[in-house]
């Protein structure tokens, strides 16, 4: 076990308190920021749409990791227990679990590239279990779905975030089949699997083309993410 505690954000905020000076950062990035809208996002709206939703049902959990010494095999170590919470607290609330997010922070960390490393590490996992996996550090240069010059992963504090998959994801997973499987799997499910990996190895996108994300959008400003 990891020793990290996942509390309820919004449900138990004085637990949530005691974890130290990160807990406030967390909670004013989330109202400053992801629930209002940016002159750079692209599109109306607040930064992150799903958020109001999340923030209204308390449905945002989140624990610190915290300390320096911290190597790829920790920080996995960390995502074994955050997994595990994840799947307990998808089956306590199955009738929220659209909104559910849980957030490790790693506020201590200075070693940004291991977030990304985790992030490669478990991204399948999180996909397979039709779920997303996001890495949130300050200055990620992940570009945004509506502007390429805007960051939206670019956070005060390096986290990592479980959340629901979202039919708007589609981007974010051009860049194997088994990623895309899933998401066909997952909102296409009447189809034979079999037509699910034909089309998945068909939108496969290959090489540095999977990185541009805005190109890759394929929704509108009035599609909105289910």
């Amino acid at each position: 076990m990891s020793g990290v505690t996942w509390c309820n954000v919004y449900g138990e905020p004085q637990r949530w308190e005691q974890q130290g000076p990160a807990a406030a950062t967390l909670v004013r990035w989330v109202s400053d920021h992801l629930l209002k809208p940016h002159a750079g996002l692209g599109r109306p709206g607040p930064v992150c749409p799903f958020m109001r939703h999340t923030t209204t049902r308390q449905l945002l959990w989140a624990g610190a990791a915290t300390g320096t010494d911290w190597s790829t095999e920790g920080m996995q170590g960390v995502m074994d227990d955050a997994f595990a919470v994840y799947a307990r607290l998808r089956q306590e609330n199955p009738a929220d679990s659209r909104g559910l997010t849980l957030v490790t922070l790693f506020p201590d960390l200075s070693r940004h590239e291991l977030i990304d490393a985790v992030h490669r590490a478990r991204k399948t996992q999180a996909v397979a279990a039709g779920l997303m996996l996001g890495q949130f550090y300050p200055g990620c240069t992940v570009p945004g779905l509506w502007n390429s010059d805007f960051h939206p992963l670019d956070a005060p504090v390096p986290m990592l975030v479980l959340r629901p998959m979202m039919s708007t994801d589609f981007p974010f997973l051009v860049a194997r089949t088994e990623w895309l499987y899933a998401y066909f799997t997952r909102f296409a499910p009447d189809l034979p699997g079999k037509l699910r990996w034909a089309i998945a190895e068909r939108m496969r996108v290959v090489g540095p083309e999977a990185g541009e994300i805005t190109a890759l959008r394929m929704h509108s400003a009035g599609e909105h993410a289910r």
